[in-house]
């Protein structure tokens, strides 16, 4: 592995044939992907999830309350993606070591700025360690899968990044209002919209309730949209809007959209 890179690009590969340390066996792998990222540094209970196209970076050494981590612990990627990974320099030698064997950046390395990347093909749960530190909890797991998919376009590549968003889009059509939950669990804290995705008639009223969780928030449309609300945090705050016009409806928390804290109406 050098600075910058790794020894044999696997976005030219697609695999890795030089290894300088000994990769762990499957066998020290817990069954279940929830009880290996249990005890990982850094890790709260869910995979950061990137869309296609996205060249997601993870940090190698990131000082946090646990000790040292990969940051993100955890993403979910659609297969055809590169994975980035960035040393801090903290916390001394370290490296990239995939359990199973997919892939291994090599010997440790301490400098900050070196960087190794790895072409992710075939769907599938990628568990991985800093060999130096696996026992102290510097661990984590690349998740290839398919994205989410309910059929709508503009709906899937709009949410494709909420970690909330399963490709269902929950009907409401008949009903003269619907209601959204605006601060629910999701996106690594209280940044979620539940539900995300929501069919309605026209002539619907559709009123977003606030949690208090997770800070402000607002309600502002992608683009030109008719959705502009205030920025507030306060439990029990809603905001509504009454959808006369067919068609599609995208917007977002506008402090927490790169989180993911996104949603859709689609008006019939």
């Amino acid at each position: 592995m050098s600075s910058g890179s790794s020894s044999k690009p696997a976005a030219e590969t697609g695999t890795e044939t030089t290894t300088e340390t000994e990769t762990a066996t499957p066998e020290q792998t817990p069954e279940s992907l929830d009880d290996w990222l249990d005890d990982a540094n850094g890790y709260d209970g869910e995979p950061h999830r990137y869309g296609p196209e996205s060249r997601p970076t993870i940090m190698v050494g990131q000082e946090t309350d646990d000790g040292l981590a990969f940051s993100p612990p955890a993403i979910e990627v659609p297969p055809g993606t590169i994975v980035q990974w960035d040393w801090t320099g903290h916390g001394g030698q370290q490296n990239v070591v995939a359990v199973d064997g997919t892939f291994d950046s090599g010997r440790t390395n301490a400098q900050p700025g070196t960087g190794y990347h790895y072409f992710f093909e075939e769907t599938g749960e990628y568990r991985y360690v800093s060999e130096p530190h696996r026992d102290d909890g510097m661990k984590g797991a690349i998740i290839v899968k398919e994205p989410p998919s309910s059929g709508n376009t503009k709906v899937d590549e709009w949410l494709v990044e909420s970690s909330n968003f399963d490709g269902t889009i929950v009907d409401r059509t008949g009903t003269d209002t619907a209601t959204v939950t605006t601060g629910a669990k999701g996106n690594g804290g209280e940044f979620a919209f539940d539900p995300p995705a929501l069919k309605v008639s026209t002539e619907t009223t559709v009123r977003w309730e606030w949690t208090g969780e997770g800070g402000p928030h607002n309600i502002v449309s992608k683009g030109d949209g008719p959705l502009d609300s205030e920025l507030v945090a306060e439990s029990g705050s809603d905001y509504q809007h009454t959808f006369e016009e067919p068609g599609t409806y995208l917007y977002s928390c506008k402090p927490h959209k790169g989180l993911g804290m996104r949603g859709a109406i689609v008006v019939e």
